[in-house]
């Protein structure tokens, strides 16, 4: 989830233009056996877990990875006619009805989706998507630089605006990242269609500083990463995810006792993926199989160290690591697919004229 930086909120919004031209890899499989997934480029899989699929059901797997999270999304759309796969995954809550709205996925019931959480379930009438996994976009912060500093670290939305913690912000830009565009999401859910406005406006005289992605934001300029100490990030807040702590625990060279980085919960905003049936598929019968394989368990226990997500099947294991150093916010901010559907495209207008110009 942390590169899925989008190239554009919306082609509608007018931010840029996405050709619909093929992939490199070029266009969908016509081999009845071989299935095709297209994704962002996070997906990512244990290879032994994918083979144990391959021969299970008998399907050669195909990975297309189309860009960043908001780039593959808009693509599919504009290919949805001759798509170029069967299963698209990586669509979340915050463009999930662009996608339902144009039509990019035919309905299909998951194997397996009774064990789901009824909370993931936002299409559950009509079953155009199945949800795989959720995470939560919060605000990271650097642990040394606060104890240095003798400084509590804020805990919410509100403290984030306060002097103290003047300059000491970084955040994705809402219009380009699929986490920048979660925090602005989380605010509104906070503080309302008309107080998100007046919070953003804090914020800014507050000295956050905003940058395209999530890459650049938490490898150069957060100071709590081992990427950012070394290109001498000096922020030592940063939008990302509640599973952040412990990807710096599990990749450190020498794993320390705890995570050199911890959450503030108060300012999380849950996103959901999922993946779906592409219209016009070629393979629709090996989708489906892809699509049973994606709430296996199987899948969703081998999912969390691969993607830095949680599981949505009920029962289905995290690693120690995630409890010990990332637990799942347990308040996050939430919004209703039909807000976000209805505000979106305006809130990003507005907040790039308040925070960007």
């Amino acid at each position: 989830m942390h590169n899925k930086t989008l190239v554009a909120v919306a082609v509608g919004l007018g931010l840029i233009s996405l050709s619909a031209c093929g992939s490199t890899d070029g266009g969908s499989g016509s081999d009845a056996k071989t299935v095709t997934l297209v994704s962002h480029n996070s997906w990512a899989v244990s290879k032994k877990v994918l083979k144990d699929f391959e021969k299970r059901s008998g399907y050669k797997v195909r990975v297309l990875k189309d860009g960043d999270a908001g780039q593959a999304v808009n693509k599919a759309i504009l290919t949805k006619g001759n798509p170029q796969g069967d299963v698209f995954f990586g669509v979340d809550n915050t463009l999930l009805s662009r996608a339902l709205d144009n039509g990019l996925f035919q309905p299909y019931t998951a194997k397996g989706l009774d064990k789901v959480g009824a909370a993931y379930q936002l299409d559950k009438d009509k079953h155009r998507v199945t949800p795989v996994d959720y995470g939560d976009i919060c605000v990271n912060y650097d642990k040394a630089y606060f104890s240095e500093h003798r400084l509590t670290p804020p805990r919410s939305f509100a403290d984030l605006a306060e002097p103290r913690y003047k300059n000491l912000l970084v955040t994705e830009n809402a219009a380009t990242s699929s986490p920048g565009l979660g925090f602005l999401l989380g605010s509104a859910a906070r503080f309302g269609d008309q107080g998100w406005q007046d919070y953003w406006k804090k914020l800014k005289a507050n000295g956050v500083k905003v940058v395209d992605g999530w890459d650049q934001a938490y490898y150069q300029e957060f100071s709590g990463s081992s990427e950012g100490k070394k290109a001498g990030g000096d922020r030592p807040l940063v939008v990302s995810y509640a599973s952040s702590p412990p990807a710096e625990v599990i990749y450190a060279k020498k794993r320390p006792g705890t995570a050199p980085t911890g959450v503030a919960t108060g300012t999380c905003f849950r996103q959901t993926e999922f993946a779906g049936l592409l219209s016009n598929a070629r393979n629709p019968e090996g989708a489906k199989a892809f699509i049973d394989f994606l709430v296996s368990k199987e899948f969703q226990e081998d999912m969390p160290l691969n993607m830095f997500v949680y599981p949505v099947l009920r029962g289905a294991g995290v690693p120690a690591e995630f409890t010990a150093y990332g637990p799942a916010a347990k308040d996050p901010e939430t919004m209703s697919p039909a807000r976000i559907a209805a505000n979106r495209d305006q809130w990003v207008k507005s907040w790039t004229s308040l925070v960007l110009k």
